[in-house]
């Protein structure tokens, strides 16, 4: 299908005007600027809804009306891969939602930390999207007696929602398209030296500056923080039936790649999105609402996230579209580089459709052919070069997701999810200043051990 949508639009990219790209530029502008400027106007739905319908109708108007066939199928290929997402995302999200731990773990700073590497494990069985939904509402609720907890959810994002899940193509939504691409299951544990050394930078910095916050706090406010925070009630899960759900969801993903039960090795469309709604139908209808309830569990973030990226996948249309087919002028040809331009692409476009397009602009320069429905695997087989340039971008797509809140489908998720749960979340602009000050060292960092 991206193949498809890759081969037959290469013409679209190239004739489209840089301008065409305005009216994502204005979506992302008003995810980062009405939460500032008016913020309770923004926090209801409906009016997220406006925005992004004012922005993508007309659009997809005009470039029906101008560009006909290339246009058409640009559109319905983007309008399937955003189904698709969100039935994964919308999946992980309600039953991971019937999932609830019990009790509370301590709020320690080393305890927060444990919490984290745990989710940095996790995400990579059952999707950055499955373990941040699971482990977000127990880490919350261990540090509920804090005031300053937006740093925990902040460092949460950058490593349980996005750099923990990059060791197999289940952790993050690029790899998993790569895996469909021809990239085999086990080549990205190949990646776990980038992997520990990223998450491991990361987890070393939250600690240090989780202690510090709590220090603060505890000069600040009377009483014995650390000692209230080390309290904690008995553990156990409840909802237990939803683990079986979850692995569901992972075979599902699983049995498409690999074509499971279909003679042509693909399943067409539907197929998988259907199998996944059943899952989560039975997940819905098999769980207490007290489970529920004891998660304040409810289904505006996921609202939110269907809303605005509908809006962006319909804009993004254009910027991926240009880049796809004027790739090539980037001059971007070391891993480095590869490294550097998909992780930028990927802090403002979605890094699964980020990942595909450099994957394609490397396999056009080293001489794989985009028309074989394995490219990537295609590329891989060029060699060392072509394995560590598909390295860098993997590392790219995974890693600098967590730049801004739209870089990859958990991030906005989690960040709802800690709002409704009292968390004053920074801005779009704050959370990067966040990222990068955190984010862009440790990146600097991987360029020189790894990507030199």
């Amino acid at each position: 299908m991206l193949i498809a949508a890759i081969t037959e639009t290469e013409a679209l990219g190239r004739i489209l005007p840089l301008a065409s790209v305005l009216p994502f530029a204005l979506l992302l502008g008003s995810i980062a600027l009405f939460p500032l400027f008016a913020p309770h106007w923004w926090e209801h739905n409906k009016n997220r809804a406006l925005v992004a319908g004012l922005l993508a109708i007309p659009f997809a108007f005009w470039l029906l009306r101008a560009y006909g066939d290339a246009a058409h199928h640009a559109l319905h290929e983007a309008l399937l891969d955003y189904v698709s997402f969100l039935a994964l995302l919308g999946s992980l999200y309600v039953i991971s939602g019937g999932i609830h731990i019990k009790g509370s773990l301590a709020g320690s700073p080393l305890s927060n930390c444990g919490l984290l590497a745990i989710g940095a494990v996790l995400a990579n069985f059952i999707g950055t999207t499955g373990a941040s939904m699971v482990l977000i509402r127990p880490l919350l609720r261990a540090n509920e007696s804090r005031r300053k907890r937006a740093h925990l959810v902040v460092f949460f994002i950058f490593v349980v929602s996005n750099c923990g899940g990059l060791l197999t193509p289940l952790g993050d939504p690029p790899l998993f398209l790569g895996f469909l691409k021809g990239v085999p299951f086990a080549w990205t544990l190949s990646l776990w030296k980038e992997w520990a050394l990223v998450n491991g930078i990361l987890l070393v910095l939250f600690y240090f500056v989780d202690g510090f916050v709590l220090d603060r706090e505890e000069l600040e406010r009377k009483g014995p923080q650390l000692e209230t925070l080390l309290h904690h009630a008995p553990f156990r899960i409840e909802g237990m039936q939803n683990l079986v759900f979850l692995l569901g969801v992972v075979l599902v993903i699983i049995a498409k790649g690999g074509g499971w039960f279909s003679a042509s090795g693909h399943w067409p469309f539907g197929v998988q999105e259907g199998l996944m709604l059943a899952l989560t139908l039975a997940s819905w209808f098999g769980t207490s609402r007290a489970v529920h309830k004891s998660n304040r569990f409810h289904f505006a973030p996921i609202v939110e996230v269907a809303i605005l990226f509908l809006g962006i996948f319909v804009t993004m249309v254009a910027p991926l579209q240009i880049l796809n087919a004027r790739g090539s002028e980037l001059g971007v040809t070391e891993p480095w580089q590869y490294f550097w331009a998909t992780g930028l692409l990927s802090s403002f476009l979605d890094n699964a459709p980020t990942y595909l397009t450099l994957g394609a602009t490397a396999a056009g320069q080293l001489g794989a052919s985009v028309e074989h429905p394995h490219y990537l695997g295609e590329l891989l087989a060029q060699g060392p070069v072509a394995a560590e340039i598909l390295a860098a971008i993997s590392c790219g797509a995974v890693f600098m997701g967590a730049m801004t809140y739209i870089g990859n489908g958990p991030n906005f998720m989690v960040k709802a999810i800690a709002e409704s749960s009292g968390v004053k979340m920074p801005s779009f602009f704050h959370y990067m200043i966040w990222s990068v000050a955190i984010l862009i060292p440790t990146f600097v960092a991987v360029t020189f051990i790894v990507f030199r």
